[in-house]
């Protein structure tokens, strides 16, 4: 049995399956841009719809044009503001610009919470000008585990500049690393001995170190600590090639600082090139071939038609379609196969690292039912790892996207390698 296994971006769908071509998979007009077109396929991917991972595969011939510039930085520190503003300097060049802004999730529905768009509304009925929110989903890291297919339907769409806005972001949540070509982080006035607690974290992935509401007290004071943290920062950290981090104080609402910031953000570009989440990941690779290999050797998902589609270190996803071999006595999906889909995920997921790890605690809990035809998709990602001990979070989510189960599970760590 082969399983389709994809590692975002960087490690293509394997499949037995006779797909589509790559022009059927596509919305019609996504490639011109096509705002119907794009918001089609960006539903896709953030619901896990069944054909998301093909959709994936026939967007890579057409990604790497598009610059992606992250913004994050601690709650309150005006992420949104400065956004609104770097729309309307990008506009001003001429330049199409797509916004992906991961806002918390509602704890009603599970869907954004849309203040970040609310901030941008000037701009977004712009035509040049696209902006999706996403919900973080309880995920970690400042982005959602959509977020990166997002990126990707907008640079084969044409945008010239992806933005990508994170929930406000703490010490360890530097997922935007990966994924932005330039970094800016929003550092409001008053941090103080805070720069230092931060400094290990999000401060040392800048390129950019932006000084938002530079026009209230304590603005001054801010530049000049963050001025005398980057001596402390690695080479490592620091970046590649001769680039100094600058540190620049704004003004969002009162438009001070825009123009000098958009020049900066151009000479990263310039200098560090784009594109950056397209490079092979040679460990994720590797934790794809392996996921994959164990999930081609489970019994039990050959006879419950469960299905990996995706992997990476510390992540997994799998998904099953509904038959009534998996209904209950009352003609809902059977919550053991629920948690199965879920475990399947959670176990796949922590054995990604070629460390034999055994589950040791689980809990799950149910939101939705499910009915025969529907399409059930598990996540899985790692919430922390020890030596010994690992913690993962499973969503399990129907092909609408509507929540069905959550799951949380601990593993112990052996010593063993797989074979």
């Amino acid at each position: 049995m082969t399983v389709p296994v994809t590692v975002p971006v960087t490690v293509p769908v394997t499949s037995t399956v006779v797909h589509k071509p790559a022009e059927a998979v596509l919305p019609p007009g996504l490639l011109h841009g096509e705002r119907r077109a794009v918001a089609r396929a960006i539903s896709r991917i953030e619901h896990g719809a069944a054909d998301a991972a093909a959709l994936r595969a026939a967007l890579a011939p057409h990604l790497g044009r598009a610059h992606v510039l992250g913004i994050t930085g601690a709650p309150g520190a005006g992420k949104s503001t400065l956004v609104h503003a770097l729309l309307g300097a990008l506009l001003a060049r001429g330049r199409r610009i797509g916004v992906v802004a991961v806002d918390p999730s509602s704890p009603l529905s599970g869907g954004a919470v849309l203040g970040d768009r609310v901030r941008m509304g000037e701009h977004g009925a712009h035509p040049d000008v696209f902006i999706r929110s996403l919900a973080s989903r309880g995920h970690l890291g400042g982005l959602s585990r959509g977020t990166q297919g997002v990126v990707d339907v907008l640079d084969a769409a044409g945008f010239d500049t992806v933005i990508v806005e994170t929930v406000g972001a703490g010490q360890s949540e530097v997922e935007i690393l990966r994924l932005a070509d330039t970094r800016i982080v929003a550092c409001p006035p008053g941090l103080g001995d805070e720069v230092q607690a931060l400094k290990a974290g999000i401060l040392e992935i800048a390129d950019l170190l932006v000084v938002t509401k530079a026009d209230l007290p304590g603005a001054e004071a801010t530049a000049r600590d963050l001025r005398e943290m980057l001596h402390l920062r690695t080479r490592a950290a620091a970046g590649s090639g001769a680039w100094k981090v600058p540190v620049l104080p704004v003004s969002a609402s009162r438009g001070e600082g825009i123009e000098a910031l958009v020049e900066q953000v151009l000479a990263h570009a310039a200098a560090a090139g784009h594109a950056q989440r397209l490079h092979t990941d040679p460990k994720a690779a590797a934790a794809a071939a392996r996921v994959a290999h164990l999930a081609a050797a489970d019994p039990c998902l050959r006879a419950l038609g469960i299905v990996c589609t995706r992997a990476g270190l510390g992540e997994a996803e799998v998904r099953v379609t509904l038959g009534p071999q998996h209904m209950n006595f009352n003609g809902s999906c059977h919550g053991g196969v629920v948690f199965t889909l879920a475990d399947t995920a959670f176990g796949l997921a922590a054995n990604s690292h070629g460390m034999v790890a055994a589950g040791i605690d689980a809990h799950i809990t149910f939101q939705q039912a499910a009915e025969v035809g529907q399409t059930l998709l598990a996540r899985a990602h790692e919430v922390s790892r020890g030596r010994r001990l690992a913690v993962y979070r499973v969503d399990v989510t129907r092909d609408d996207g509507r929540p069905v189960s959550s799951f949380t599970g601990t593993v112990y760590v052996t010593a063993k390698h797989h074979a």
